[in-house]
C-alpha cells in the first residue's frame, strides 16, 4: 500500500492525461452509488459543514471511495475550504493499493470535468476567459481551460483583490489581469468560469450575450446559487450527470419554482463523450455546464496517479 502525498498527485495529473482518463471513464461501465452527503452544525462558526462519501467501482478493475469534509469558513485560518482522502483497492482481490490526498485529486479532477465539457461546448475559437472566484480552484480551472482552448486573456474577480492578484502572480505563464467589477468584463468574454462558495448570485443574466460558455462550479448546496434566474431560463443546460439537478441550488431552486424544466437540460456528460447528443451545435448558443462531482472522476483520477507512481 502506498501513501501518495500533494507532490506526487500534482506531479501525476498533468491536464491532457487527466481530461483523457475522465473523457474514458464516462464512457466505460463504472458504478456510483449516490454518494452520502451530510451537513452538520458547526457551532463555532455559525455555518454549517459537509461531510462527503463517494464511493465507485469497475468490476474486475477497481474499488474506491473519497471521504473529505467542507468547511466553507477555513480561509479566515488560511486552511483549505475542502480536505479529504481517497482510498483506493483492487477491483480483483481486494486489496489496498494506496490512500491519495484528496484535496489536489478534488481540485484537479473537477478543472479537468470543467476542461472536459468545455471541449464540447465551448466554441473553438474561444480566446478569453473569465475566472470568478480566487479558491484553490481558480487556478486549476485557469490551466485547464487554457488547455482545451487557446486563452489569450485571461481575467480573475474576487472579493478580496489581494487574493485575485496572488493567484494572478502564481501564473505567470497566463496572462492574467485582475479586474474590480464582474459587470466590467463579463460581456466581454468567451469563457467564464465560476467556483465560490456564494450563497447569493454573482452572475447576472442581463449580462450575458450570444456564443458565451459559463462554466460554474460553485453552489453544491441547494441553497447556494452563483447565478439568477434570468441567465438560468436563457441558457442551454448541461450537467455533469443527474446529481446536480438535486444538490445545487443553482439547478434545483429554478426547477422548483417552475424558471426551468426538464427540456432546459440538453446531455449530460455521459451523452457527450459517448457521442449520445450534441453539445455546442451553433456560435451563437450560449452555454452552461454546471457540475456537482461525480464519484467516477475521482476513481478515474486515482487509478491515473496509482499507475503514474508505480510506474515510475
Amino acid at each position: 500500500m502506498r501513501f501518495i502525498e500533494k507532490e506526487d498527485v500534482i506531479k501525476a495529473l498533468d491536464y491532457p492525461s487527466l481530461i483523457e482518463a475522465l473523457n474514458d471513464a464516462f464512457i466505460n461501465e463504472i458504478n456510483v452509488p449516490s454518494r452520502l452527503h451530510f451537513d452538520f452544525k458547526n457551532p463555532q462558526e455559525g455555518i454549517d459543514s459537509t461531510l462527503l462519501l463517494m464511493p465507485a467501482w469497475q468490476e474486475g478493475v477497481s474499488v474506491g471511495t473519497k471521504i473529505l469534509t467542507v468547511s466553507p469558513n477555513n480561509a479566515k485560518y488560511k486552511l483549505p475550504a475542502i480536505n479529504g482522502i481517497y482510498i483506493l483497492f483492487d477491483g480483483h482481490k481486494g486489496d489496498l493499493q494506496a490512500i491519495i490526498d484528496g484535496k489536489p485529486l478534488t481540485s484537479k479532477r473537477t478543472a479537468a470535468a470543467s476542461a472536459l465539457a468545455s471541449s464540447y461546448l465551448s466554441r473553438e475559437d474561444s480566446k478569453s476567459m473569465l475566472m470568478i472566484g480566487t479558491g484553490a480552484l481558480s487556478s486549476e480551472l485557469i490551466k485547464a481551460h487554457s488547455c482545451v482552448r487557446d486563452l489569450k486573456e485571461i481575467y480573475i474577480w474576487g472579493r478580496d483583490k489581494n487574493k485575485a492578484q496572488k493567484v494572478a502572480d502564481s501564473l505567470p505563464e497566463y496572462n492574467i489581469q485582475v479586474i474590480e467589477n464582474i459587470e466590467d468584463k463579463i460581456s466581454k468574454v468567451d469563457i467564464v468560469s465560476c467556483a465560490t462558495l456564494s450563497q447569493n448570485p454573482l452572475i447576472f443574466g442581463k449580462y450575458i450575450k450570444e456564443g458565451q460558455h459559463f462554466d460554474l462550479v460553485g453552489a453544491y448546496k441547494p441553497d447556494m446559487r452563483e447565478a439568477d434566474d434570468e441567465f438560468i431560463k436563457s441558457v442551454d443546460i448541461f450537467i455533469d450527470t443527474n446529481m446536480a439537478k438535486k444538490e445545487s441550488g443553482e439547478i434545483k431552486i429554478p426547477l422548483e419554482n417552475k424558471i426551468i424544466f426538464e427540456k432546459n437540460f440538453k446531455a449530460d456528460l455521459f451523452d457527450l463523450t459517448r457521442g449520445a447528443k450534441e453539445g455546442r451545435v451553433n456560435d451563437s448558443q450560449i452555454t452552461l455546464f454546471k457540475s456537482v462531482g461525480h464519484g467516477l472522476e475521482d476513481l478515474a483520477a486515482a487509478r491515473l496517479v496509482y499507475e503514474k507512481v508505480t510506474r515510475s
